[in-house]
This record gives C-alpha cells, structure tokens and sequence, in this order.
C-alpha cells in the first residue's frame, strides 16, 4: 500500500505540473486570426498618402526599418484646400477595395503617450449619414469604439496587434486585440469599403498625434 502511494504521488505531481505547463502555453500565446483567409499581395504601390494638403510628405511620415509613423498637429492644414474635414497623416489602402465578402486588416500598432482624440485605424464606406464602419480611435490611452465603448485600457507606449475582421453580407465587424475579441458591432451598409490607418483628428485632439504601424496584412476569406 505504501509503495503504490509513492508511486503514485509523483505521478500525480507531473501529470498536474504538465497541466499547469499546457495551460499557461495555451493562455499565452497568440489566436491565428488569419487561419482560412488569402494573404493579398501589399507593396508601395496599394499605399495613398493623405495629409495637410500644404506640407510635404516627409513632414508627416516616415519609413524606416520596417515601421510607418504617421503624425499630424491638430493646427494643420486639412486633406484639401476648403475641406471641413479635420487635420490627418494616414495610409489608405488601394487595389483592394471591396463591395462583398469577408476582409481583414492585420498591423501591429503604437501609440505614443499623450496622442489622444484621434482615430488611428478606419473601415471607411457605410450608407448615410456615416462616412465609416468603423473607427478605432485612442483617448487618454485607451482604445475605443468611435467616441463610445473603451476596447482596450493602457494602450500607450506599446506595441499591440490589431486584427479587424469586416463581414459585409453578415452587416458583422470584430475587433481584437491581442488576439482577444474586444468589439463585434453591426456594419453600416456601404457599396464600397476599404481599410486607413494612421492619425485623422476627431473629438478633442491633443495637439500632437502620431500612430505607428508594422506588419500591415490585408486578407480576404476562402470562397
């Protein structure tokens, strides 16, 4: 009797202690978003630049090793001479317009400490009166469903990865972060969408606003 106990404790012991080791694995690491999707090929060409239409480019954003920085000043001049919109650097993805189907947008990002009331990534094309589907947009270090629901807290002074998945025929878009669902709203109907991301002022802006971006995906779901 005493030998099967002995026998039998450390048995228990490692099968618990593989347990434990499985789980902090499977808890840690990182849902594959992208799993049934076709990666799209992205290069310089699928990227338009939008900015205070009186500053050069260089002014606004940068490229080096691999990561975008876009930033803006919320005295800036808007994206057209006239234009009622409000001060923007971003990235506007072209080529990969869509009508129907299944899309996904997939980066890295980085919001500095102090960048607030700003959106840092858009699903743009909705039916009237909206201009978007959605709007990722950052205050006071969170992250946040336009103006409305927080998604994300102490989002500043980190890099953080942004998966968006757009469900036109479902009228369905998710959000992660981290790989952790944070946001499913309805869509805004919309004949045409397609994916920016950057810095475009909104509700009080700081007066410095800047985003960074690496590993941009663009991805559409298997028929």
């Amino acid at each position: 009797m005493g030998t099967l106990h002995q026998i039998t404790l450390p048995l228990l012991n490692m099968l618990l202690y593989i347990t434990l080791i499985m789980h902090s694995t499977i808890s840690t690491s990182r849902v594959d978003l992208t799993l049934g999707f076709i990666h799209l090929p992205l290069n310089s060409s699928n990227l338009r630049h939008h900015k205070p239409y009186n500053l050069p480019l260089h002014k606004r954003y940068s490229f080096r090793h691999g990561v975008h920085k876009l930033w803006v000043h919320s005295t800036d001049k808007p994206l057209y001479r006239n234009s009622p919109t409000k001060p923007r650097s971003e990235i506007r993805i072209a080529g990969h317009d869509y009508s129907s189907g299944v899309w996904q947008f997939e980066g890295q990002g980085y919001v500095p400490c102090g960048t607030s009331g700003v959106s840092i990534m858009q699903v743009f094309g909705s039916d009237p009166p909206h201009a978007t589907t959605l709007m990722v947009r950052t205050y006071n270090g969170s992250l946040s469903y336009y103006r409305g629901p927080v998604l994300v807290q102490n989002i500043w002074d980190r890099w953080f990865y942004l998966n968006v998945i757009h469900d036109v025929e479902a009228c369905n878009v998710k959000v992660y972060v981290d790989g952790v669902l944070v946001l499913e709203a309805p869509g805004r109907g919309g004949s045409s969408h397609y994916f920016k991301f950057g810095v475009y002022a909104q509700n009080d802006p700081s007066y410095y606003m800047e985003s960074r971006w690496k590993g941009i995906r663009v991805l559409k779901k298997c028929s």
